[in-house]
C-alpha cells in the first residue's frame, strides 16, 4: 500500500513539471546567520543583510522620480534660503524579524517603473509671527499695568488728581456770560486773544546755549533809540522766565536809566574797575537798577569826560560779566558807527535793531547803517536785521508806506511803532501806560527778536 502512494505521488509531479517550464537551477546565496534584515517595506525592494547589532537610520526623501545616481539624493530646486541643509531626525528601524531563508530570485524585485512616493519632510522656516490682536475691552496694554506694589511719589501729578477745567474767558462779552452762568457756558477766549497767548509763547521760548547779545543802533540822535531799547526790554524782562538786562554803551552822556524806572548807585565805569572783585549775582546786583520792572539796567556816567573813557575793552569787560548771569543782553550803542565801542558791539552781536525815525533824513541814515555793515562784512547782521520805524514822537507828512517798502527789500523784519502820547513825554516809560495798539507793536517787536535769536 505505501509503496502504491508514493507511485501516485510521483506521477502526480510528473504531471505538474510538464505543465510549468523547468526553471534552471540559480547559485544559491549564502545566509548569514544570526544578521537581522531590515523589514520590506511595501513597494520597495528588498533589503539585503546588514551587519548585526548596528542601527541603520532611515533617510526619508521628497517625492520624486528615482534618481539614476543612487549616491546622489534628487532634492526639489526650490527650497526654503532658511534651509541648512538638516533633515528630519534620523531615527534607528526597529528591531528587525528572523533572517530569512529565501532565495535571492524570491527576494529581489524590480524597483517600480512610476515615481516614488514617500513622506514629504518640509525644510523648517522661520516661525510665523502671531497676528496682533487688540486686548480685550476693559483691559489695558502690558506696558499700562501698573506693577504690584506701592506706587512712588511721582505718580502723584496734577494731570492725574485734578479735573480738566477749561480757563475762563479774559474779559468781554464772553467773560460777561461766563459769570452771569456761574461757569456753566464758556464759550472760550477771541481768537485775538489766542493770537497774543501765542505770541507771548514765542516771546518765552528758550534760547539755551550762551548769551544772547542784541545791540540797538542808530545814525541820527533824536529818533527814539533809547526809548525802543527800554520797550523791548521791559517786555523781554516781563514774559521770560530767564534774566534780561540793558546796558548803556553810549561813549557820551547816556539816557538809559532816565528812561527806566529805578537808579542804581553804580555804572558800567564802576563795574569795570571791580570787575575781579565780582563774582556772585547777588554782587552784581548792587550795580544794576532795578525797580517796578523786572529789567535790568546797568546805566552809564552822567559826566560827559568820565563817560568819554568808556571804550571797547571796557565795553568787553563789562559784557563777559553780564554774559555769566544773564541770558539777554540788550545794548544801547551811542550815535554813530565809528566810535570805539562799536567794534566789540557788533563783534559780539547775534541780532541787531536799527532804529529809524518817520523823516525823509532819518530813514535814508538808516538806510546808510545797513550799507555801512555791509561794507564792512557784517552782511549776516543785515539779512537777520530788525528795522524798527519809531512814529511814537507824533506825526509826519511823509509817506511811512514807502519807508517800509524800502527797508523790506533788505532785511527780513520791518515793523513801525505808532504815537504814544505817553512815550512822547520822554519821561519814565511804563508799559500799563501805553495804548493797546503801541503795547501791541513792542510785543510784535520782542517776538520776531526772540525767532532770530533762535536761529541764530
Amino acid at each position: 500500500m505505501d509503496g502504491a502512494a508514493d507511485a501516485d505521488v510521483a506521477d502526480a509531479d510528473v504531471a505538474d513539471a510538464g505543465d510549468a517550464p523547468v526553471v534552471p537551477d540559480a547559485p544559491v546565496a549564502p545566509v548569514v546567520p544570526d544578521a537581522p534584515v531590515v523589514p520590506d517595506a511595501p513597494g520597495e525592494a528588498a533589503s539585503g543583510p546588514l551587519t548585526a547589532d548596528i542601527p541603520v537610520p532611515v533617510l526619508l526623501v521628497t517625492s520624486g522620480t528615482v534618481a539614476e545616481n543612487p549616491d546622489v539624493l534628487d532634492l526639489p530646486a526650490a527650497i526654503d534660503p532658511a534651509f541648512t541643509g538638516a533633515m528630519s531626525t534620523l531615527a534607528p528601524p526597529a528591531p528587525s524579524a528572523p533572517p530569512s531563508t529565501a532565495t535571492p530570485a524570491a527576494t529581489s524585485a524590480a524597483p517600480p517603473a512610476g515615481p516614488v512616493t514617500s513622506t514629504v519632510v518640509a525644510p523648517p522656516g522661520p516661525e510665523e509671527a502671531p497676528a496682533w490682536e487688540p486686548a480685550p475691552a476693559g483691559q489695558s496694554s502690558p506696558r499700562r499695568q501698573r506693577v504690584e506694589g506701592p506706587e512712588p511719589a511721582a505718580a502723584l501729578t496734577s494731570d492725574r488728581l485734578l479735573s480738566k477745567v477749561a480757563a475762563p474767558p479774559v474779559g468781554g462779552w464772553r467773560r460777561w456770560l461766563y459769570e452771569v452762568t456761574f461757569g456753566a457756558v464758556n464759550v472760550g477766549d477771541s481768537d485775538k486773544v489766542r493770537l497774543e497767548r501765542a505770541q507771548d509763547n514765542i516771546i518765552a521760548a528758550r534760547l539755551g546755549g550762551h548769551t544772547r547779545y542784541v545791540p540797538v543802533l542808530s545814525r541820527k540822535g533824536g529818533v527814539g533809540k533809547t526809548t525802543v531799547t527800554t520797550l523791548l526790554g521791559m517786555v523781554l524782562a516781563d514774559t521770560r522766565e530767564d534774566r534780561v538786562i540793558a546796558l548803556d554803551a553810549n561813549p557820551d552822556r547816556g539816557t538809559l536809566s532816565d528812561r527806566s524806572p529805578g537808579s542804581a548807585d553804580f555804572t558800567a565805569r564802576n563795574l569795570v574797575k571791580d570787575r575781579f572783585s565780582v563774582t556772585t549775582f547777588s554782587q552784581l546786583s548792587d550795580y544794576v537798577a532795578r525797580d517796578g520792572s523786572r529789567l535790568d539796567v546797568l546805566a552809564s556816567d552822567t559826566d560827559p569826560a568820565i563817560a568819554q573813557a568808556f571804550d571797547d575793552s571796557d565795553y568787553r569787560a563789562v559784557t563777559d560779566i553780564l554774559g555769566k548771569y544773564y541770558s539777554i543782553v540788550l545794548t544801547d550803542s551811542g550815535t554813530g558807527m565809528v566810535h570805539s565801542v562799536m567794534k566789540g558791539t557788533l563783534e559780539k552781536a547775534d541780532a541787531v535793531v536799527l532804529v529809524s525815525g518817520g523823516s525823509v533824513d532819518e530813514a535814508r541814515l538808516a538806510s546808510e547803517t545797513l550799507s555801512w555793515l555791509e561794507a564792512h562784512g557784517r552782511t549776516d547782521l543785515v539779512s537777520t536785521a530788525t528795522v524798527v520805524i519809531n512814529m511814537s514822537g507824533g506825526e509826519t507828512q511823509v509817506d511811512i508806506d514807502q519807508i517800509e517798502d524800502h527797508f523790506k527789500s533788505r532785511v527780513r523784519n520791518v515793523l513801525r511803532i505808532p504815537y504814544d502820547k505817553h512815550l512822547a513825554e520822554g519821561s519814565r516809560v511804563e508799559l500799563a501806560k501805553l495804548r493797546p495798539a503801541t503795547r501791541a507793536a513792542v510785543k510784535a517787536l520782542a517776538a520776531l527778536v526772540v525767532s532770530e535769536l533762535q536761529r541764530s
